[in-house]
């Protein structure tokens, strides 16, 4: 029996995770929880997981890591604040499930250094998928990675008829159903941006080797292409419990997690290029990959910034991006990569965007 301390466990990731062990009492165990500030919620879950652990706010979160035995770590966290509680998981030996993706992408090296090979297990459906697809052949026969994207809300469209995008239209997201800002990431494709510098750090694979494709239907998941020319897809219905499912106990899999694919109706899957003019984050996120230190953070919290501003009908759709690309160039690093430094550049990050911003 797997023991599993969750981390954000009133979100949606912790939530279905706990509906995963719920359906699996005798697989699973629930050594600890902690969300952000829902307090009669995580006592609700605690009551019925009969969990005696339970912490609030990112920093007992992380201190609840050091002090509970566990097997898995499921880091559900939503932002950077959940770099601490990744940190500390990876520190202490555990398995790290990791749906927090800011942690790794705003951690770099700071997070893959301390890193056992198979110590992170990918919870993001799209970097589940490339773990799965990567099993059938070893890394030296890796050809690239294919990430991809449904297109969000926008698929299709110019870049000259974005540029009165309003908010309500930005969050009308066709197939998932997610927070502002990461709904707001994905109508950007920011949220991309951000999944191509984690699979490089997930998978060491070079950025000039991971591409993005756009397939609205998203059952294709993401896609290895390997060198004799086989392509291996993960396929199924959009439902995150699956990819839970596999970072709650990876590398086994667990019967009647989520509906397979119905293959006696039919269908069509579609696969389109991705309008790098229309759609700027992921070559704008692949160079700041590829700077590395503290620009992902840089990048990450210029962001945040931006998602706010226009929601608060303080800045166009196209100025997100742009305004990331001007903090971004910025921004000088510093030459050691620490906690502190990484905070030290988001702040300045922040500053410098409200500053733009203020005086667009």
């Amino acid at each position: 029996m797997r023991r599993i301390l969750i981390l954000g466990s009133t979100g949606s990731i912790g939530t279905q995770a706990l509906d995963v062990i719920r359906a699996n009492p005798g697989r699973f165990e629930v050594a600890g929880l902690a969300a952000g500030t829902n307090r009669e919620a995580v006592a609700a879950q605690a009551a019925e997981f009969h969990v005696e652990h339970t912490a609030m706010g990112a920093v007992e979160a992380e201190q609840l890591v050091r002090d509970v035995e566990a097997d898995v770590v499921l880091n559900g966290i939503t932002g950077s604040v959940g770099l601490g509680p990744t940190l500390a998981a990876l520190e202490s030996g555990r398995t790290l499930a990791l749906a927090n993706k800011e942690s790794l992408i705003v951690g770099g090296e700071l997070v893959t250094s301390i890193a056992e090979p198979g110590q992170i297990v990918p919870v993001d459906s799209e970097h589940s998928a490339l773990a799965q697809a990567l099993r059938s052949g070893t890394s030296a026969e890796v050809r690239r990675l294919v990430v991809t994207a449904s297109g969000g809300p926008f698929r299709g469209r110019d870049r000259a008829s974005l540029a009165d995008v309003t908010p309500a239209e930005a969050l009308a997201h066709p197939t998932w159903d997610m927070g502002r800002v990461v709904t707001t990431n994905s109508a950007t494709l920011v949220n991309k941006g951000l999944e191509v510098i984690e699979a490089h750090l997930l998978f060491d694979i070079p950025y000039d080797r991971i591409d993005v494709v756009v397939h609205p239907q998203s059952v294709v998941h993401s896609m290895v292409e390997f060198i004799d020319g086989s392509t291996i897809a993960q396929a199924s219905p959009p439902d995150m419990r699956l990819p839970i499912s596999l970072g709650l106990d990876w590398p086994h899999r667990i019967g009647g997690v989520g509906q397979p694919l119905d293959w006696t109706t039919a269908t069509s899957w579609t696969f389109e290029p991705l309008d790098d003019d229309a759609f700027p984050a992921v070559r704008l996120a692949k160079r700041v990959g590829r700077a590395g230190g503290t620009f992902p953070a840089v990048f990450n919290a210029a962001n945040e910034q931006a998602v706010d501003a226009f929601h608060e009908g303080r800045l166009p759709f196209l100025g997100i991006v742009e305004l990331i690309d001007r903090v971004v160039d910025a921004h000088d690093a510093p030459a050691a990569l620490t906690r502190e430094s990484l905070a030290e550049a988001e702040a300045w990050a922040r500053r410098t965007a409200d500053a733009l911003i203020a005086n667009a």
